[in-house]
Parts: C-alpha cells; structure tokens; sequence
C-alpha cells in the first residue's frame, strides 16, 4: 500500500502554502510517516528544496512574496528532477489569482494538478462563478477539460468532489467513496494534496500511486465520519485514520 511505502521512505515534503492549513498538512503528512517542512521565505527556499523528496504549491493565502518563492522552488526542483504539485486553491476567484496560476503553470513543470472543479475550470479558461474558496457553479464537460489540461501541461490532473477524477491525458478513473463531511472543516483537499506529493515521491508508478491515494482519502473519510457525529472532532478523527490506515498490518 502506499501509505507503508511512504513511513518506510520517510520523505521530505516541502510545503510552500497558506496559513489556514499549514497545521492540519504537517499533522497529516506526520501521520502517515512523511516528514513536512513549511519555509517559504525566497531567502532558503531552493536550499531547502534541494534536501526534498517533494514541492508541494499550495496559492491558498496568495501574495508577492510567497509567489516570488513558489516561482524559485518550483525552477529549482524542476531542475533537480523533483516531482512539484500545484493547488490552485480558489484559482478562479480573482485576476491576481487566474494570473498567478498561469505564470506558475508557464515557468514551472508540474507533475500534477489536485483541484475542484472551478478551479479546472479557470485553468481551462471556462466560464465559471466561483464562490471564494469553493468550487462554486458553471457549466463544463470534467472528463475533457482535466485531459486537455493533462496533455497541455504533460502531467497528472486530479479533480476532487463528490466523486474523484484522475487522468494523465491518456489514461483516466474516477474514484467514489468518501463522507460529505470533509467539505465541512477547512483543508481536508489542501491536506489531500501535500499527501499526493508525498506518494508520487515514492514511486515510479505516479498514476497508479495517486489512484490508489484518492481511494484510501475516501476511506480516511468514511472511517472519520463513523467514528464522531460532531465535526469539530472530525479532523482529528481524519488524522488518526491517516495514522491507523499507514501501520495497517504492522506488528
């Protein structure tokens, strides 16, 4: 499973994102067995990018400096063969945003997407309400949109919801499951995203390590959701079923 794979290999994941999460995505990559780093200062961000095993971007709390860093961590790990993930939190909520998301996705090379759907939608430019930091409403065709995306940026595009979807361009699954819960406390998608970098650090089988990722998401979720009816437990119970799902089968 992949969640071993990641307490075995430990991996550094660099996260530069927003403060709403930043506690909740270092809890969460912890209980799995990876190790998380939070600098986003332009001052070491490509040192500290260069002892990582992953980038995760996360425009969440967007603002010049830190998009200054992201544009450096990102060139270094692209140059040092780093597998970088974007979260393009509320991407087409504003122009600074949709801006900021085309010059990341112009001068980085990511290796994935984890988006909603409003997001997917303001990266393949169509009109769309999106509302803050929720996907919002619109019209649009996921399935075709999140490939041409994948073959336009040449990497694996995951949209989040309801039901999952995963493609590369060529390949695709949707994934079911989960508990409409994690849409009611704050960085459950953030965390799910630091956790995809994790697991594509780990392996040479991105698309399959990344389905099987969303699959064990949605059933951290259906065991949180069972185990408390009050949702201000619901993201410890998250983490703890992270924790458990990693060391099962452990002696």
């Amino acid at each position: 499973m992949v969640f071993h794979t990641i307490r075995k290999q430990n991996p550094l994941i660099h996260c530069i994102t927003n403060y709403v999460v930043a506690n909740f995505q270092a809890n969460g990559l912890l209980a799995i067995g990876a190790s998380p780093v939070m600098a986003d200062d332009s001052h070491e961000v490509e040192e500290m990018v260069a002892i990582a095993s992953g980038l995760l971007i996360n425009i969440g709390t967007l603002n010049e400096r830190m998009k200054d860093s992201m544009l450096l961590a990102g060139k270094k790990a692209n140059a040092l063969g780093l597998p970088v993930i974007l979260d393009p939190v509320a991407a087409g909520a504003t122009t600074y945003r949709k801006q900021t998301v085309q010059q990341l996705l112009k001068e980085i090379k990511f290796a994935a997407i984890r988006c909603n759907i409003g997001e997917l939608a303001a990266i393949a430019n169509i009109e769309w309400q999106q509302k803050g930091v929720d996907s919002g409403s619109g019209s649009i065709s996921l399935e075709h949109e999140a490939q041409q995306v994948a073959q336009l940026y040449n990497c694996i595009v995951i949209v989040t919801g309801e039901k999952d979807f995963i493609t590369d361009g060529e390949h695709q699954q949707w994934v079911t499951g989960g508990n409409s819960q994690m849409t009611e406390v704050t960085g459950t998608g953030c965390l799910l995203s630091a956790i995809c970098c994790a697991s594509f650090a780990i392996g040479n089988k991105p698309f399959d390590q990344l389905a099987e990722t969303l699959s064990l998401y949605k059933k951290v979720a259906e065991q949180a959701a069972s185990s408390t009816q009050y949702i201000g437990d619901f993201q410890i119970a998250v983490l703890n079923e992270l924790h458990l799902l990693s060391k099962d089968g452990e002696e």
